[in-house]
């Protein structure tokens, strides 16, 4: 019974805030656009704003689920139009929380002891709600301070109701708007699919947690809070609370003086060196997981929490990207369009010059601006778009990293108008891509290889044995079926001519049967010439 309501509440929505003129295109056949034209709501409720607009409210009234689905949509610029992808990053999670009780419930299963054995003190009221969470504060037995992060009970159930929902949507979506196969759907919520119900399993964000606090071990640029492993499971996650100022906060961070220029410099730092360095990136730096800390402002530090989702690039991708970036800031489009080739984020048989000329089409505009009002993010927007109409494929790992990268600056640029991106990144890229092709580089990388190779080196004699035996029997097979080839190729002609030899017979007997004076010839023709001409038959025939 619920999932019927649930449709008929998506239906409604769908109706009040008149998502129908997402289809109507002259593409669509006539009798689905006349369809479209006489729904009755149509005629109830007018589409008074925009279509960005519009789809934000109705995913805000469809609740939890579809907003997160919003949220994560609204980073998908590679697929959607700026104006839609710009409203929809406006969604807010605002949830109200479930009882504290049933999360003492929770705990308390998931734990196996009593909140009391594990907690000195623990918050009723939670300190936030969201979607698929909610956190408390608390106290351990030793006297820390920690917060308590509980999956909303039931909550699995719902996202597999919405989600199967929204494959139905996606369909639509898909089948009906003329733009639906290009922003392909189907693959959008599949995608938003894997990382939701990932963020089910908490244990998964304490390893993310884990691994960043190791990366930035006694670092004066981020600090990440402890896991306590102990009383962490899948729905349950207890973390060390932080004491910082919201990043956002302009009047708290202003008013003890926080230096702004070096707090923005280090966001672009620590972008860059979780990128570069680690290949390993925060991916969800919204000013609501950030933090700076109160000690020491003149030297500030940022804090770092919710690692539901991460990013990480291969070396490869590392490599293209930073040469990517360091060639368009010399304006060497060239460099930039063989770049996308080689890294094959497009085709390979993809026209170098006419994307060169695509790319400088697009970019050379930009750097009529100072650099410091140059937005790296857009640079990247740019390029991909560029290159979608050269049949780029979508390459997620590059699209979550271009919206953290947005992410970053725009928080960069809040807090000190005149930051200068390039000038804080290009040392770094130019210092990591000398780093890279160094001798040092390459010791530390055969020193890493090296106990792999001395571990196959006994193996080298076997392997070399079995490559040559294969690559002889291969030669072998390849002998073999070139003389079945032959032999096909022979007995092919064979039988060409043959049915040339049939032809011409029977059409040599049907001009003697037509003719009296050959009939007569025939007729007269003694015993030895028809053996003679038997002979001569079969002698074509086996030739």
């Amino acid at each position: 019974m619920r999932p019927v309501l649930r449709s008929i509440k998506i239906g409604w929505v769908i109706a009040r805030y008149r998502l129908d003129t997402f289809f109507l295109h002259p593409s669509l056949p006539w009798l689905v656009r006349l369809m479209l034209y006489l729904l009755p709501w149509r005629y109830i409720f007018p589409a008074r704003q925009s279509e960005a607009v519009r789809l934000r409210l109705a995913l805000e009234a469809l609740g939890p689920v579809f907003i997160k689905f919003g949220q994560m949509l609204s980073t998908r610029r590679d697929l959607l139009p700026d104006d839609i992808a710009v409203e929809l990053a406006r969604l807010q999670d605002n949830v109200p929380p479930f009882p504290s009780a049933r999360a003492r419930t929770i705990i308390e299963s998931s734990l196996g002891c009593s909140v009391s054995e594990i907690f000195q003190t623990f918050d009723a009221d939670p300190m936030a709600s969201a979607s698929v969470a909610q956190v408390h504060g608390a106290t351990l037995k030793d006297g820390r301070a920690v917060v308590v992060k509980v999956i909303r009970p039931g909550i699995d159930k719902v996202i597999r109701q919405d989600i199967s929902l929204l494959y139905t949507l996606a369909w639509m979506v898909c089948h009906l708007w003329s733009e639906g196969r290009r922003l392909r759907p189907v693959e959008v919520v599949e995608e938003y699919e894997q990382t939701i119900f990932d963020e089910l399993d908490l244990r998964k964000e304490a390893a993310n947690g884990s691994q960043l606090r190791r990366n930035f071990e006694g670092s004066s640029v981020l600090y990440v809070p402890e896991i306590f492993w102990d009383y962490t499971r899948r729905n349950v996650l207890v973390m060390e609370r932080i004491y910082g100022i919201p990043v956002a906060d302009m009047q708290q961070l202003q008013a003890q003086h926080t230096d702004m220029e070096k707090l923005a410099e280090r966001g672009v730092e620590i972008f860059f060196t979780q990128v570069f360095r680690d290949s390993f990136f925060h991916a969800d730096m919204h000013p609501g997981n950030i933090f700076v800390s109160r000690d020491n402002p003149d030297n500030p530090q940022y804090i770092a929490v919710d690692f539901g989702i991460i990013g990480s690039l291969s070396e490869e991708d590392q490599s293209y990207l930073a040469r990517n970036i360091l060639a368009f800031f010399q304006r060497d489009y060239r460099q930039v369009a063989q770049l996308h080739i080689d890294s094959g984020w497009v085709p390979r048989d993809t026209n170098v010059h006419a994307f060169e000329t695509a790319i400088r089409s697009v970019c050379e505009p930009i750097f009529e601006k100072p650099l410091k009002e140059i937005s790296f993010g857009m640079v990247l927007l740019g390029l991909f778009q560029t290159a979608r109409r050269f049949n780029m494929e979508v390459q997620p790992q590059l699209v979550l990293l271009q919206k953290t990268l947005l992410n970053i600056e725009g928080l960069g640029r809040q807090l000190y108008p005149d930051l200068d991106l390039w000038k804080t990144a290009k040392p770094f890229l130019e210092n990591w891509m000398k780093e890279r092709m160094s001798v040092k580089a390459a010791m530390a990388n055969i020193r890493k290889q090296g106990p792999e190779w001395l571990e196959k080196l006994p193996q080298m004699p076997q392997l070399v044995f079995d490559a040559l035996q294969q690559s002889a029997l291969r030669n072998e097979q390849y002998s073999e079926s070139q003389q079945r080839l032959a032999q096909l190729k022979v007995k092919a002609k064979q039988r060409t001519r043959r049915h040339l030899l049939i032809g011409a017979t029977a059409i040599l007997t049907v001009a003697m049967l037509l003719r009296p004076e050959w009939q007569l010839a025939v007729s007269q023709l003694p015993w030895y010439g028809w053996l003679l001409a038997g002979a001569g038959w079969v002698s074509l025939w086996r030739a």
